[in-house]
């Protein structure tokens, strides 16, 4: 797990390190053990390697940029210094990741005439690159990985990011130049560059929270997940799909669906266990999260796995109970570390600053204040990420939820009153109805907020998403779900780990654990049992048989943050008087009288206003960082 960055000049060569330097500084969090700077003269095909120092001259003149910062977990050696270059056919590759099923290719590698230098899986993938080629390389990869490839032979630059988007790839897209990063933060160092706001991107991240593989920013876009950029020496851009989910999954009738999946489970869960660094559990007291502790803690003696938990002093939102069931079963190392209204304020600042976009989920913090303790006790995490999308686990799957006429839908009607129109156009539509149960927001709260709100500009791109799926009614909205819901959620988890150089592994979205997930038929997941509908019905059975019925089966708790607590507090108005209102209104965009009544009576406040002041205090202080 690293931090790669890099740039491509369309017209002119650079002189120096300095540049890359400064991108380099700015994400160190990512990587600290190691650092390498590259540069590539694309039109003379010269590379030359540079002391990651002050700044140093090229003698190359290069127009091509790559600079990497390391975090050692396979093969803590020299030997696996990045960029890596295979010198004989001027390749070189820069990978963020972890690609688990790198090392069952060795044996053939070898017998094909390479010499392995060290036992980093990055080594592996460069000549699996260079032994099939890129299309033959990635059909084989099985991990997380986000690659910079640049291949001397073709003139060409590759930019590639994993299957299901677990790690970030951001590319800036300018008239002059082509600058790409693990985080857009390191785009700061870039000569006369300034990051601007999109507001294309606003009615969609209003409603949404986020916007699908795309940024606040203008000219920047996260790589879509499954695909790579190719770049010719020209600076033109072809961009390729690898990786399509939508075509993943074949219902057959299978009597031994459960037992097929907790396989691919476990076997999932004992592949991203490699490590040459400590490594522990990531456990919230649910069930994803616990079925992944458990079969970890299989493949350790006992009492040697640790895991690390947030608990809360309110405890209708605290799993506590459910955390010490699982670390006493299994004689766990089991830290836990309090979240309460302080640590918002405390974090937040910083949080934002390693997110890049407005803190969209108040869990966020929880994740970082996790990920800070963490670190003081393990380098790698292992968490339950996935599971909820890939197998049914939201209740909006269930087909009691989101009634075109319900007490929820007239509630929702009322809300929308100041775009009864459009809500009535989109709530008549089926399709558009379950697109809505992915929203944060709502029409009225959206226009209340931001005059310019535009409900077709909100929905249109998901609602391509939607239509470019062909499938079963439920196997649709999974997929759909991991195509849209999911890319934030990883996003979130890799910059607040990161943050404190853990590296951060979700068994859930392994290949194999995908296509098993995905074979299973929505009637297998989703099922009327105790007299409700239940969805993640499998999981639920597995976990069932290791921690009981009713610890399988309570309610979903997810990751509840308690924020009328926070915004009641008298840290949090201090602030809020002193600088985020008064922010707010100076930048214009919002209109404030929504925001000044519900800070007035937090505890009138419903879950979408919460929600929706949240994300104005969390856009001020990110507009701040990078906008201002």
């Amino acid at each position: 797990m690293c931090g790669l960055t890099g740039y491509l000049l369309k017209n002119e060569t650079e002189s120096d390190s300095s540049t890359v330097l400064d991108m380099l500084a700015l994400q160190r969090h990512r990587g600290p053990d190691d650092s390498g700077i590259l540069g590539i003269n694309i039109h003379n095909n010269n590379l030359e390697e540079l002391e990651v120092k002050e700044p140093l001259p090229f003698n190359i003149k290069p127009n091509l940029i790559f600079g990497f910062n390391r975090l050692s977990i396979l093969d803590l050696s020299p030997a696996g210094h990045q960029p890596m270059i295979h010198q004989a056919s001027k390749v070189a590759l820069m990978m963020n990741g972890e690609v688990y099923n790198a090392f069952d290719y060795k044996p053939e590698l070898i017998d094909m005439g390479f010499s392995f230098k060290g036992n980093s899986d990055t080594e592996v993938v460069l000549y699996l690159y260079l032994a099939f080629g890129l299309e033959g390389m990635l059909e084989r990869l099985n991990g997380m990985y986000a690659l910079a490839i640049y291949d001397g032979r073709s003139k060409d630059l590759y930019l590639i990011r994993d299957r299901m988007g677990i790690k970030p790839l951001y590319v800036l897209h300018e008239s002059s130049r082509i600058a790409f990063s693990s985080e857009m933060k390191s785009f700061k160092a870039l000569p006369d560059f300034k990051f601007q706001l999109d507001e294309q991107q606003l009615s969609e991240f209003l409603l949404f929270r986020n916007s699908i593989n795309n940024t606040l920013f203008q000219n920047i876009v996260n790589i879509t997940p499954g695909t790579y950029w190719k770049i010719n020496s020209a600076g033109e851009i072809q961009v390729n799909t690898y990786y399509n989910i939508r075509k993943e999954g074949e219902a057959k009738a299978d009597p031994l669906y459960r037992e097929k999946l907790g396989q691919a489970l476990r076997n999932a869960v004992k592949r991203q266990m490699i490590s040459d660094v400590k490594l522990g559990c990531q456990l919230s007291g649910g069930v994803d999260s616990s079925l992944v502790t458990a079969f970890a803690a299989e493949t350790l003696p006992k009492g040697a796995l640790e895991t690390v938990s947030i608990v809360f002093k309110e405890r209708h939102f605290s799993e506590k109970i459910f955390i010490d069931q699982v670390a006493d079963q299994y004689a766990l190392q089991s830290h836990q570390f309090t979240l309460d209204a302080k640590a918002y304020l405390d974090l937040i600042d910083e949080a934002v600053w390693h997110f890049e976009q407005p803190l969209n989920h108040p869990n966020t913090i929880g994740i970082k204040l996790l990920s800070r303790e963490a670190r003081k006790h393990v380098t790698v995490l292992l968490s339950g990420e996935g599971a909820d999308e890939a197998l049914a686990g939201y209740s909006r799957f269930l087909p009691n939820h989101a009634l075109f006429f319900s007490k929820n839908t007239l509630m929702k009607a009322l809300k929308s009153r100041r775009a009864l129109v459009e809500f009535i156009s989109v709530w008549t539509d089926n399709a558009q109805r379950y697109l809505m149960q992915t929203a944060f927001g709502g029409f009225g709260t959206a226009l209340s907020l931001y005059p310019k709100f535009s409900v077709k500009q909100a929905l249109k791109g998901r609602k391509e998403i939607w239509d470019s799926i062909e499938d079963s009614p439920g196997r649709k909205k999974r997929k759909y779900e991991l195509l849209t819901y999911l890319p934030d959620l990883l996003m979130r988890q890799d910059k607040m780990s990161m943050a404190h150089t853990i590296e951060n592994r979700v068994p859930f979205l392994d290949n194999q654990m995908i296509a098993a997930a995905l074979q299973i038929p929505d009637s297998e997941l989703i099922q009327f049992k105790n007299g409700i509908w239940e969805g993640k019905v499998l999981l639920k059975d597995l976990c069932a048989v290791i921690f009981g019925k009713d610890f399988a089966y309570r309610d979903k708790m997810g990751f509840g943050i308690p924020l009328k607590s926070f915004f009641s507090s008298a840290d949090f108005l201090k602030k809020w008087n002193a600088s985020y209102l008064p922010g707010i209104e100076k930048r214009g965009l919002f209109q404030v009288k929504s925001l000044k009544k519900w800070v007035n009576q937090p505890s009138k406040m419903n879950t979408e206003q919460l929600d929706a002041l949240w994300l104005m205090v969390g856009f001020e202080i990110w507009a701040k960082q990078y906008l201002d």
